[in-house]
């Protein structure tokens, strides 16, 4: 099965027995073609790995920490082929992960994304509703996370509306405005999960607003979220409340993997697409624990062609909670999230790789 067949065919659809051989293979095209391009790729193979460079399947797939496109400019391509730059999200003074795309991988993320986003959209552009202000597209040349994701879902949107003002608060005569204009008809609303939480959810408001209609797409900002004591399902009860929500998908996805969405299911997990699978690891030892078994996140995704971010190892903790058995017909493997992991349990391979 080529890339292309995978990110063509209906998403969702391919059980492991194929699954899993089609995206070996293609791994290991990706680990050939960044071990031959990416110098700096090259000597962390040999670094963490030996240099081992046959892949006989996922779980034996290498994998950088994701903490290595803070500290390393790491590209498969020259430079006057970088398209845009992407930054992850970090605090003052913290170093942020930079991704260089070039149009190949723009468009392979475009499509992917195209193909997750549509299981629940539909394949019609709705008006959409963006939980956010225009202030997070200050740098035309360098986009943050927040602003990335915003870009990467706006496509499947119309009359794209920004509901907080330059200060970040809650634009109520924007939201009345479109709520006014597309009364009764569907409508889609993206946010980063915190900002929909503040921003919305937490907003005083004059009036009662029905977003019954509305299919909400959100990710990202529950640490934050998980200190003020809201999980996933104190959030959704709440937006029900307050606004008539009913349709809420909660994904998983990264800057260093942009496209490769992890949407969550009819089970309330998050769910692997075709072209792309979760491993996860013991913090100890980095072997590959089976699923009911928590440990660090291990992302793969046949996307990645400018840059070397197709085998990743994430901060993040979690378990495999079931595979092809999905209650909605999905295919694939599904997991969740328990939280990010303590400085200890990263320092194997992290350490390794920021001695070089």
């Amino acid at each position: 099965m080529t890339l292309s067949e995978i990110l063509n065919i209906e998403q969702y659809s391919l059980a492991a027995a194929e699954k899993q051989p089609a995206l070996t293979r293609l791994l290991e095209e990706k680990h050939q073609w960044h071990l031959a391009s990416c110098p700096e790729y090259k000597d962390i193979n040999q670094a963490l790995f030996r240099g081992e460079s046959t892949i006989e399947d996922i779980a034996a797939m290498p994998f950088l920490p994701v903490s290595a496109f803070k500290n390393h400019e790491l590209k498969s391509i020259p430079a006057e082929e970088v398209l845009k730059v992407l930054h992850s999200s970090g605090t003052t003074g913290q170093a942020v992960s930079r991704i260089f795309l070039n149009k190949e991988t723009a468009q392979l993320q475009s499509l992917a994304l195209s193909k997750i986003v549509g299981h629940v959209l539909g394949r019609e552009r709705l008006p959409m509703l963006i939980i956010d202000s225009k202030a997070v597209f200050a740098n035309k040349q360098s986009y943050s996370a927040r602003g990335a994701g915003i870009l990467g879902l706006s496509v499947f949107g119309k009359q794209h509306t920004y509901a907080l003002n330059e200060a970040f608060e809650l634009d109520e005569q924007v939201l009345h405005d479109f709520l006014e204009k597309y009364d009764g008809q569907p409508m889609f609303i993206f946010g980063f999960t915190f900002m929909v939480w503040l921003y919305l959810y937490q907003a005083r408001i004059s009036r009662k607003y029905d977003l019954s209609k509305a299919v909400l797409i959100h990710s990202g900002g529950w640490k934050k979220l998980t200190e003020m004591a809201v999980d996933n399902a104190t959030f959704r009860a709440a937006l029900q409340e307050k606004y008539g929500i009913r349709n809420m998908y909660n994904f998983y996805g990264m800057i260093e993997q942009t496209g490769s969405v992890f949407l969550e299911n009819s089970k309330g997990y998050l769910h692997c697409p075709n072209f792309a699978d979760v491993i996860i690891r013991d913090p100890k030892d980095f072997s590959v624990l089976p699923p009911g078994r928590e440990g660090l996140i291990q992302v793969v995704s046949v996307l990645p062609q400018s840059y070397p971010g197709h085998s990743l190892l994430t901060e993040d903790i979690g378990m495999i909670m079931g595979e092809d058995d999905a209650s909605n017909g999905w295919k694939g493997k599904y997991f969740k999230i328990s939280g990010r992991a303590k400085k200890a349990e990263l320092r194997g391979c992290s350490d390794t790789f920021k001695s070089r």
